[in-house]
């Protein structure tokens, strides 16, 4: 068989991701507004290790060399996300300069290097001010969502390659508003329910809008994904999966690729179902250029409800406690293939794995661990697009340790590794694994 990086052909696209809230810090600089994750990180208990994303990694003040960082990588793409209440603090109203002057750097910068900017406009930190004023429980929400993707393309969009409208809608709604363990901390099923149509939604007239001005860029959305399996054979484990792989992945998918919400979550949402009116399934419907998924782990579902514990079967894990399961990579990219075959470019937008490698051993950090699992999902990719799956892209998660949620800083998913009290960043033998290998790539 060619080696791994022969498998992949030459316009293949290889990059590092982050987020604005995970990395930037200047929370409160240049006239940036509160967001939902400033709030929410101040409720008491809501974060393992009481911190917050302040300061983060600064890289709002360490802009430059952290570009420099990137490009010594050797990748051809960064896919960062955009701080909506950076560029318009409430939200709503006045839109700042001043903060779109920051990804006006960002984006040239990346350009000076040779390297494509792939932006998310939303990645979780919604302005306070919306959601002040409902969120994304409120329709209007997505009118504001709205102007301010265009707002973003009328300053930027020539410059980037790729926007993505959101990031992971199914971590807003579910975990942001049905456990509430993320912000903005709600605890309703009801909410949550239209708190995804309403993301979905605003994705679909985003779009519309985006292409309507002229955009230069593909445009598409994030999905995270997994294979959802049944724990045992029996009929109800997989009555349970089919159930639970409708209420994740099928939830989002089938209105973005066939028109509709699945038939089985509807009916067990019951008065719960969100309100759609007329128009909204065609506008969320739209031909998207690219999908993006972010992938770490496969979901085993039992009829019992009981959490099926890879840790406790002596299975592999990530120091998150999910387990390490390349294969599920590549069964869910051919499930995607087989259920909407008209799929669009598929890129990986993210991918890695949290391994606790905080300690500095003569100035490196051995993480053999991460290593495997990069090279393993690499190859996971490479086994999709043999059986036919139009992979376009593979983004590793993260480019550097960061503010991991509702974990804090206690987990680490870089492959370079950052001392908080310094700021100091050092790449780690993951970080020149994926540099030897896009230099073997590129022959």
């Amino acid at each position: 068989m060619n080696p791994l990086h022969r498998q992949f052909p030459a316009d293949f696209v290889w990059g590092v991701a982050t987020s604005s809230f995970q990395i930037e810090g200047a929370a409160h600089e240049d006239g940036k507004g509160e967001s939902i994750w400033d709030r929410f990180c101040k409720q008491p208990g809501a974060i393992a290790d009481a911190s917050n994303g302040d300061v983060a990694c600064d890289h709002f003040h360490r802009l430059d060399s952290d570009l420099d960082l990137i490009a010594s990588l050797g990748v051809n793409a960064y896919r960062f996300s955009i701080a909506w209440p950076r560029v318009q603090a409430l939200g709503h109203g006045e839109f700042n300069p001043r903060g779109l002057d920051f990804y006006e750097r960002l984006v040239d910068g990346l350009r000076q290097r040779g390297i494509q900017a792939w932006a998310t406009l939303n990645h979780w930190d919604l302005p306070q001010g919306l959601q002040d004023r409902g969120g994304w429980n409120d329709r209007d929400t997505v009118h504001r969502f709205v102007d301010y993707a265009r707002h973003v393309q009328a300053r930027l969009g020539d410059r980037l390659h790729g926007i993505t409208t959101h990031n992971e809608p199914w971590v807003i709604a579910t975990l942001g508003h049905d456990q509430g363990n993320f912000a903005p901390g709600i605890k309703s099923r009801k909410i949550a329910a239209q708190v995804s149509h309403h993301l979905l939604l605003s994705h679909g007239l985003a779009m519309q809008s985006l292409r309507a001005d002229g955009a230069k860029s593909q445009l598409g959305i994030v999905l995270n994904l997994s294979s959802t399996v049944p724990a045992t054979a029996m009929p109800a484990d997989i009555a349970a999966a089919d159930l639970a792989d409708s209420r994740s992945r099928r939830w989002y998918a089938d209105p973005l690729f066939k028109g509709h919400y699945p038939a089985d979550v509807l009916a067990e949402l019951g008065a719960d179902a969100p309100i759609v009116q007329a128009g909204d399934m065609a506008a969320i419907a739209q031909p998207m250029d690219y999908l993006g998924i972010n992938y770490y782990t496969r979901s085993v579902i039992a009829a019992s409800g009981e959490d099926w514990n890879a840790k406790g079967r002596g299975l592999p894990v990530s120091d998150m406690d999910w387990e390490i399961y390349p294969r599920g990579l590549t069964d869910l990219l051919v499930q995607m293939h087989r259920d909407y075959p008209a799929l669009p470019p598929v890129y990986i937008t993210e991918n890695g794995g949290a391994f606790k490698d905080d300690a500095l051993a003569q100035g490196r950090v051995q993480d053999d661990d991460r290593i495997a699992y990069l090279r393993e999902h690499i190859a996971a990719v490479a086994r999709a697009m043999q059986q036919g799956v139009p992979m376009a892209g593979y983004m590793v998660w993260s480019l550097m340790d960061n503010f991991e949620w509702a974990s804090g800083y206690l987990k680490r998913f870089g492959i370079v590794h950052v001392d908080y009290a310094t700021q100091a960043r050092t790449p780690k033998a993951s970080a020149e694994w994926y540099r030897q290998f896009l230099r073997d790539w590129r022959g």
